[in-house]
């Protein structure tokens, strides 16, 4: 049930010819792109960027850096990024093949091609549309829960869309937008189920060969050699990922691979920034390929009245005309931009997720896909808002040591407190540490949308950060309590006793 038939061969000639006749490897944007990806790269601690453009029908593509932080290894033409998120709308575009071939249908239940729904379940009802537009009702933070012992065995995809599907979902189908990986993992599963092909193997046929994008592929792990190694933010700077979570051993190698595949609709694609450009390109030819011309602009309309910032598997900026998306990976980020009406695209990766405060990479990865465009950059630099929250969380933990420090240098002082007021001073700490570390375990993931594992796998040092101010904070006020009630003079004497 494959898409790909020879009636789509063409497509495939023009895009090889394309990357034949123009040399994508060694082109150069405009002395300003150039001039502000240099600076950037050195400002944001950025190790490598890759780099691809569709202006007036041309495709150029260009990269900087290197594939290592201090590797002197330099980014190529052919180096891979994971292009994170921007992956959904491989999986959207996957689907509407399915749809145009009669084989999905928009609007039905993702029940009638899940099995793994319970009948009369309120997730039962969902539509494939609504997976594909982020109404579903799944939270953002039930798409980023953690998915413990999967095994290739067990059909690791498979087995993470059975966990989602027991989800009751935080909001009804089809009355609120949320962003969620949840969704786009059961979509993933829909492809698998109806063409009978794993999610690799469909993408690979039906979307990548026929594209021409010959420098892509979907990760399924270990770390492929064609890959960038990535990057993640650590005191400020950024620490290269020498072993991803593959290991090395059997064992890791297997687990790894589990994690790869059962992640992958979400945001598994490996790109370049040339591939990409050419992808982009073909969404904007207003040409029946790959998928129709009108399945293109349905995915690059808001899909429903929920969704009027949304697509399928895109965002969209009505006053703007843009369609884009970004991409966010351990160690990667990435930025796919469009302005269909005048048939402009252009899109980067970056081997570093970005730190916060310090480190961030939004103002680069914004800059570059606008200069392309010829838009206004309106990425901001971080201020010493975020710089200062990041400054005072790293700090947090050192406090409360230097806390329990001083509390054990003056132990006797403690235990000397006399009255109502030793109460207060003794207690009110082990409350408000407690409510402090109960923000962090459980306030802060709803913020964020993520659990503390997931802050911890995309930002280390923040991570460790806020695990460590709950729990020394919490050590520290049980610290003055057992100091106070023992040893010497912990119960007050009368005078002269």
């Amino acid at each position: 049930m494959t898409r790909f038939a020879s009636g789509n061969l063409w497509v495939f000639v023009v895009a090889l010819a394309a990357f034949v006749l123009l040399p994508l490897g060694s082109a150069r944007a405009s002395d300003e792109l150039d001039r502000f990806v240099q600076e950037e790269l050195s400002a944001s601690g950025v190790p490598g960027i890759t780099y691809g453009a569709v202006i007036d029908g041309e495709i150029r593509a260009a990269q900087w850096g290197e594939v290592e932080k201090g590797s002197n290894t330099p980014v190529t033409a052919q180096t891979g990024f994971l292009t994170g998120s921007v992956t959904k709308s491989f999986t959207a575009l996957a689907i509407m093949q399915l749809v145009e071939a009669g084989d999905v249908a928009l609007d039905a239940p993702v029940s009638t091609y899940l099995d793994i729904f319970a009948d009369g379940a309120p997730q039962a009802a969902i539509t494939v549309r609504q997976l594909l537009s982020h109404t579903s009702g799944y939270s953002t933070l039930q798409g980023n829960m953690t998915h413990e012992g999967l095994e290739l065995s067990d059909a690791p995809l498979a087995r993470r869309a059975q966990d989602i599907a027991a989800l009751t979902p935080a909001h009804l189908p089809g009355v609120q937008w949320e962003y969620s990986n949840a969704n786009y993992v059961l979509a993933g599963r829909v492809i698998e189920t109806v063409s009978a092909l794993s999610y690799a193997d469909y993408i690979t046929q039906n979307v990548l060969v026929p594209a021409g994008m010959t420098n892509s592929f979907v990760n399924t792990g270990p770390r492929d050699p064609r890959l960038a190694i990535g990057h993640k933010p650590w005191l400020g700077s950024k620490r290269a990922i020498k072993a991803d979570d593959t290991g090395t051993d059997d064992a890791d190698v297997s687990g790894g691979r589990a994690r790869a595949l059962a992640y992958a609709p979400q945001g598994g694609l490996v790109s370049t920034g040339g591939d990409l450009a050419l992808y982009l390109a073909m969404m904007m030819n207003g040409e029946d390929d790959l998928i129709t011309a009108q399945a293109k602009k349905l995915m690059m309309r808001p899909a429903n009245d929920a969704s009027p910032y949304y697509g399928l598997g895109w965002f969209l900026d009505p006053e703007t005309g843009l369609v884009y998306h970004s991409g966010n990976s351990p160690g990667f980020e990435a930025l796919a931009s469009m302005i269909p009406a005048q048939r402009k695209g252009a899109a980067n990766m970056v081997n570093a997720a970005s730190g916060i405060g310090f480190g961030e990479t939004g103002y680069l990865r914004s800059g570059v896909n606008a200069i392309a465009l010829g838009l206004e950059n309106d990425g901001v630099r971080a201020g010493w808002g975020p710089k200062s929250f990041y400054l005072m969380v790293m700090s947090g933990p050192l406090i409360f040591i230097l806390c329990m420090m001083w509390a054990w240098h003056h132990r006797a002082a403690i235990r000397a407190k006399t009255g109502p007021m030793r109460i207060v001073s003794i207690w009110l700490p082990l409350i408000t540490t407690s409510a402090l570390a109960a923000s962090v375990v459980l306030v802060v993931p709803r913020v964020f949308g993520a659990s503390l594992r997931t802050i911890y796998t995309f930002v280390p040092d923040m991570g460790l950060a806020m695990i460590g101010v709950a729990v020394l904070g919490v050590m520290w006020a049980v610290m003055r309590i057992v100091i106070a009630y023992t040893g010497p003079s912990s119960v007050p004497r009368p005078d002269g006793v």
